[in-house]
């Protein structure tokens, strides 16, 4: 690189972080916030609370890349023309592809950060809050009962407690499930106690009752069972994933997607999903390259510093959400129909070539396109410039 390439890929670099860890921050702020119920309402640390939150940041790095790409690239060059510094680079005979090639190697290398993330390190990310979620519904009564109080983990469930011994066990325990609809259930315990294998966590209740009822009966008829050990599996507690262990596309690996496990059972739906989320992993890292070239051909040019560039600036953040909002439509329609996969990669790779052509065109010097016509087609116009004058040809 020149030493102008240099600094340029500086100052487009250090905007493209700056606006990248705001953005971010800001929407990992507001995505955090729904998940204060882990402290509030279920006991956890703020350990766990960041642990599941910093696991979305992938996701979120991979969404916000493409328009800080965008916002950095019209800051640059905005702030660049309104310095002179590309009017003067251009004076000094440097074409539009000469200036703009910082702002092109910045694409290209944030185009490979999100395709690295959205093979490797999303899908991981994904699988591992999966597991993080899985075990803190598998403990979930340690994480809400507090003694004198009564938590209802979801709707319909209750659990209260008196105390806890010092070596955890559960002392005056009450269970309350009305879930069922046709069924509500009550557990009344002296103790209590937690257990968990590979197979699950369970409640272990001992000396205690189940009333059970009819929810549809009108006279409430309730049954008195005394037990003195009952058992609950934990783990069907808490929103259910209706895929059951079966992974989601978002969190399988690429060659999953590519290749679906044979004993799975997929029907035609399942396969349009898959092939939706494989597209649109591979196609995405295409729009930072995408949106670089839309504003190199609307603001790359030299303009007095007395011309206002609002307009073409709307104008380029117009062009790029019509093409994203365009690529997501394409994405859709690839998990009903195969043969929407060529509009997934045209639409991006069509929008580079464009607006690379308007660029090229829309650069070139005027006064050298008209003497290469004239030299070409109209010889007998030519005038040649002589010591003593001019010399008509």
């Amino acid at each position: 690189m020149t030493l102008f390439s240099r600094y340029m890929f500086r100052q487009v670099t250090s905007a493209f972080l700056l606006i990248l860890l705001t953005l971010t921050a800001i929407i990992w702020l507001a995505t955090a916030l729904k998940e204060l119920d882990l402290i509030t309402s279920q006991g956890q640390g703020l350990t766990l609370f960041f642990h599941m939150t910093a696991l979305s940041l992938p996701s979120l790095i991979a969404l916000i890349a493409p328009n800080a790409v965008l916002m950095a690239c019209l800051y640059t060059l905005d702030r660049m023309n309104g310095d002179s510094e590309i009017i003067v680079m251009t004076a000094a005979g440097a074409t539009v592809w000469r200036i703009c090639r910082p702002l092109i190697a910045l694409g290209v290398i944030v185009s490979m950060v999100i395709l690295l993330i959205n093979v490797l390190v999303n899908p991981a990310c994904m699988r591992a809050l999966r597991d993080l979620i899985t075990q803190v519904r598998a403990d979930l009564i340690s994480q809400v009962l507090q003694p004198g109080r009564f938590s209802s983990p979801e709707r319909g469930l209750t659990f209260h407690i008196r105390d806890r011994s010092k070596d955890g066990e559960l002392l005056g325990l009450l269970f309350h499930d009305e879930r069922d609809s046709k069924q509500v259930m009550s557990y009344l315990a002296e103790r209590g106690r937690i257990l968990s294998n590979e197979k699950g966590s369970f409640l272990i209740m001992f000396d205690g009752y189940v009333h059970r009822y009819d929810a549809k009966d009108k006279e409430k008829s309730v049954q008195i069972i005394k037990f003195d050990q009952n058992m609950v599996d934990l783990s069907k507690f808490g929103p259910q994933n209706k895929a059951g262990n079966k992974l989601e596309p978002k969190q399988m690996p690429l060659m999953d997607l590519i290749n679906p496990p044979v004993d799975e059972k997929l029907d035609e739906k399942d396969y349009g999903q898959l092939r939706h989320e494989l597209h649109e992993r591979l196609a995405t890292p295409l729009y930072p390259i995408a949106f670089i070239f839309i504003a190199i051909a609307l603001m790359g040019e030299a303009r007095t510093t007395r011309e206002s560039r609002w307009g073409q600036i709307l104008t380029v953040f117009a062009i790029a959400v019509a093409i994203r909002v365009a690529g997501i439509m394409a994405g859709n329609l690839v998990a009903l129909n195969a043969w929407a996969v060529a509009l997934v990669y045209a639409i991006p790779v069509a929008a580079i070539l464009i607006a690379a052509w308007t660029a090229h065109v829309r650069m070139s010097p005027e006064l050298r396109s008209k003497l290469n016509f004239e030299l070409k087609f109209q010889p007998k116009n030519i005038r040649l410039w002589a010591a003593r004058g001019v010399q008509t040809g």
